[in-house]
This record gives structure tokens, C-alpha cells and sequence, in this order.
């Protein structure tokens, strides 16, 4: 059995959400988005030593290009008794070219044999759009056959995932990167419902209408790039950008406690009632990440000041997964609140 190390944080205190039908989802998850920046490697040792400190919430995705090596991960961790397999929520997501019935059959099973598992806690829906692109496309790069989304299409997806629900294969249904009308339109179709939405969350970048209809609807939110996405690929950087750790609402908040910016933002994140997913491979970096929303939380007056510092400013645009003849990054987001840019089958 592994001893618990110094600079352990007891899992019990992390605070937890619970979901619909009454299952714990801890309140701050451990990323694994490597980028371009981090080998597989160094991501999993980050996930190994994770576990150690008391992360129970792993978010994965198959686009990542690293399950295996986390699922090896995982077999160790479970067998030198780090954690226990019901300890953990599990997350991953179907990837762009696994859309419909046979796409997603066949990437469940994938990350499942990857991970080492025999259920996910929670399965996503990566992009609500089969458009994908190669690694370290270029910002301009188009699938020739990309196309806007198609409600209709989207829901044979959908309806695949709901079987894994049925076969016990997955827990939790999840979206990721919609909108509020693609949102609105899939729980009124939807037979099993979503449990989870992931989307950008930062505090430059609220998206309140999106995090509302959540709320009201029994999604839990979840929040990727909580700290402003700073390792994000080279592509989705653009002038003007704003940078959270910078805001002065944040940075008056970090004097005040004493700690880095970057912990304003997921103190910030967990007292809101979202689900953040900071990354982070350093061991001081992720023991800091978790252990600063166990302890010392923000005033009324420092979260007041902190909604204060949205800007409407989208970080991850998603150039790359838009279609011949689309206009600009902002034909993906449904900016006017209509489906004025969806496609038909």
C-alpha cells in the first residue's frame, strides 16, 4: 500500500457537486490537455502524481493521444492501492471522427481498453460537428467536407451515446462546446438528458446566459482554460487577447490572500459552482491548484468584483473546425442566439 505523501490534500475536504441523479462529482478536476507544449509523458507522471496528492476528477479525451499511457497510469494506482476505482470520476470524449452509431460503438471501446476501464463516469460529446482537423493545423486549415451543424445529424449521435447509458458502459452524458440554442434544442430531443456541459469558463469569459440555462436545467457545468487557457496552441492566439491572471480584479483578490492569480481564478471558478479543469505537469503547480479551493475562500466583495471582469473574451476560437464558405470563427458559437448558421441534411 502507498503511503500518503506530505503535501497530500485529504480528498474528503475538496468540495463536491452532486449531479441529478444524486451522484458526487468533485469540484475541480486534473487536465490533460498537453497541447503542443507536453510530451505524453510528462502528462501522465502529472496525472500519476495527482492521484497521490487527492485529485479524483481525471479529465481525458481521445483526441489527447494519451489514454493509454494514463490507463497505465490508472492499473498502477489501483493496484498499489493509491485509489480505488469507485473513488474516481472518469471522463472522456468522443473525438469529431467518431460521430454517428458506428463511430461512437467503436471510440468507447477504445477509451475504455485505453484507459483501462470498464465504465466511464462521464462521456462527451468533444465538438457538436464532425469537422476535424490534423494536429497542428493551421488557424486557416478547412476539412473539405466540414459542414455547420445539423441538429438532426447530431442527434444520431446522440442517440448512440444514450445506448452506452443503457449498456452501463458510460454513467453520465456530456456536451461540450455548444451553444445556448444547440443546448435548448438537444434537452428538448434528448431521451437521456445531459448531465454535463463543458465550455470555456474563465473570468474574462462567463458565458452567464449558457452557465444559467445549466443551472436551470440540471447540467452541471463543467469550465475548461479556467485560468485563461495560457498554454493554449499557438493557433488560437489573437491580439487583444485578455489575460485573467492579469485582471486587476484578480490580481487585487490574489494580494489580498496571498496567493498567485492563477488560484483567484479557480477559487473564483468553484465558489461560482462550476467544475474547473486546470492543467498544470509541475507538482507545486497542481498541489496548489487543489488545495486552494479546500481553503480560504473569496469574499461576497471579491466574487462581486470578479463579474465584474467578463469581457466576453473567447480564448479557444475554433478556427480549424469551420466549413468551406463559413464567414468567420464566430459562425461556430451562434452569436446572434439563432440557428441562423445551421446547415440542413
Amino acid at each position: 500500500m502507498s503511503s500518503t505523501p506530505d503535501d497530500a490534500v485529504d480528498p474528503a475536504s475538496v468540495p463536491a457537486r452532486t449531479l441529478t441523479n444524486g451522484d458526487a462529482m468533485p469540484a475541480v478536476g486534473l487536465g490533460t490537455f498537453g497541447s503542443d507544449r507536453y510530451s505524453t509523458a510528462q502528462v501522465a507522471e502529472a496525472v500519476r502524481g495527482g492521484l497521490e496528492v487527492g485529485y479524483r476528477l481525471v479529465d481525458c479525451a481521445a483526441v489527447y493521444g494519451n489514454e493509454a499511457q494514463i490507463g497505465q497510469v490508472f492499473a498502477d494506482a489501483f493496484s498499489d492501492r493509491v485509489v480505488e476505482r469507485d473513488d474516481l470520476f472518469v471522463v472522456s470524449k468522443l473525438w469529431n471522427d467518431s460521430h454517428g452509431a458506428e463511430g461512437v460503438a467503436s471510440a468507447v471501446r477504445k477509451t475504455l481498453t485505453d484507459l483501462g476501464l470498464n465504465h466511464l463516469d462521464g462521456y462527451f460529446v468533444h465538438w457538436p460537428f464532425p469537422n476535424h482537423h490534423p494536429p497542428a493545423a493551421d488557424p486557416d486549415a478547412r476539412d473539405p467536407d466540414a459542414r455547420p451543424y445539423v441538429h438532426e445529424v447530431f442527434m444520431e449521435t446522440w442517440r448512440a451515446m444514450e445506448l452506452l447509458v443503457d449498456q452501463g458502459l458510460v454513467r453520465h452524458l456530456g456536451l461540450s462546446n455548444v451553444t445556448v440554442p444547440k443546448l435548448e434544442q438537444i434537452l428538448a430531443d434528448a431521451r437521456v438528458r445531459p448531465s454535463l456541459n463543458e465550455l470555456e469558463l474563465h473570468p474574462c469569459f462567463q458565458q452567464p446566459e449558457l452557465f444559467d440555462l445549466c443551472v436551470a436545467e440540471g447540467v452541471q457545468p463543467i469550465g475548461y482554460s479556467p485560468l485563461g487557457s495560457p498554454s493554449r496552441p499557438e493557433r488560437d492566439r489573437t491580439p487583444g487577447d485578455h489575460v485573467d491572471t492579469e485582471h486587476p480584479a484578480v490580481v487585487a483578490a490574489a494580494q489580498a490572500h496571498g496567493v498567485h492569480p492563477a488560484l483567484v481564478c479557480l477559487k473564483w471558478a468553484v465558489q461560482r459552482g462550476q467544475v474547473p479543469i486546470p492543467f498544470a505537469v509541475k507538482r507545486s503547480q497542481y498541489v496548489s491548484n487543489l488545495r486552494a479551493v479546500t481553503t480560504d475562500p473569496l469574499t461576497d466583495a471579491e466574487m462581486t468584483a470578479l463579474t465584474q471582469a467578463d469581457a466576453g473574451d473567447r480564448l479557444i476560437k475554433g478556427q480549424v473546425f469551420l466549413w468551406p464558405g463559413a464567414s468567420s470563427w464566430e459562425d461556430l458559437w451562434d452569436v446572434d442566439g439563432s440557428t441562423a448558421t445551421w446547415g440542413t441534411r
